[in-house]
């Protein structure tokens, strides 16, 4: 009984953010760009540094979000150390393409360090690396941690707090850049 409940909160809960998603950021997408994407089809390319796989879907066409699409997302940014997939928050789609296009990069290939995180796995990061948070968005599936191929992480940074859509951090030493979208806020860890 437990389980069918928890199945249904999490169902009312990904359902919840994806009107929110749709209600709230079409907007901001529209003025990031003077022209949305071609039929308003949204699209991601990404390669996964981790796995070596790549994913190339249009997860949103116009206002709606396309289930399937979204399926695979969530299961391309599975934690790749345990292979468990948590449904993403699709605001987060929605801002890396908000974000490809204030870079005049739409539908550029993002290189995914990391995506979601089970608790374990964010714990077995926070005892063998620095700036791990103890509640990480990554364990909501809210966060991912990414870079741009020609694109300095320095640009991608200022891209992404322009935006105004959530959370980044700047890892220069590493090279990536993390964006959530929980609260605006900003860090780095190893700034020169």
């Amino acid at each position: 009984m437990q389980v069918k409940q928890s199945k249904k909160v999490r169902l009312v809960r990904l359902a919840s953010r994806a009107l929110i998603a749709a209600g709230l950021l079409f907007m901001p997408l529209a003025a990031v760009s003077a022209t949305p994407p071609a039929a308003s089809e949204y699209r991601l390319r990404m390669f996964h540094t981790h796995t070596g796989e790549r994913i190339d879907v249009v997860y949103r066409q116009g206002s709606s979000y396309i289930p399937d699409a979204i399926a695979r997302l969530d299961e391309f940014l599975r934690d790749h150390r345990t292979g468990t997939v948590h449904p993403y928050d699709p605001r987060l789609f929605d801002l890396l393409t908000a974000l490809e296009q204030s870079l005049g990069k739409p539908a550029a290939e993002i290189d995914v360090i990391c995506g979601y995180r089970t608790p374990w796995s964010n714990g077995f990061l926070r005892q063998h690396s620095a700036g791990v948070a103890l509640h990480s968005l990554h364990m909501e599936a809210e966060a991912i941690d990414i870079r741009i191929p020609g694109i300095s992480t320095w640009v991608l940074r200022n891209a992404a707090l322009a935006l105004h859509l959530g959370g980044v951090g700047y890892y220069p030493l590493s090279d990536f850049v993390h964006v959530d979208v929980g609260r605006v806020r900003q860090w780095s860890l190893g700034a020169r």
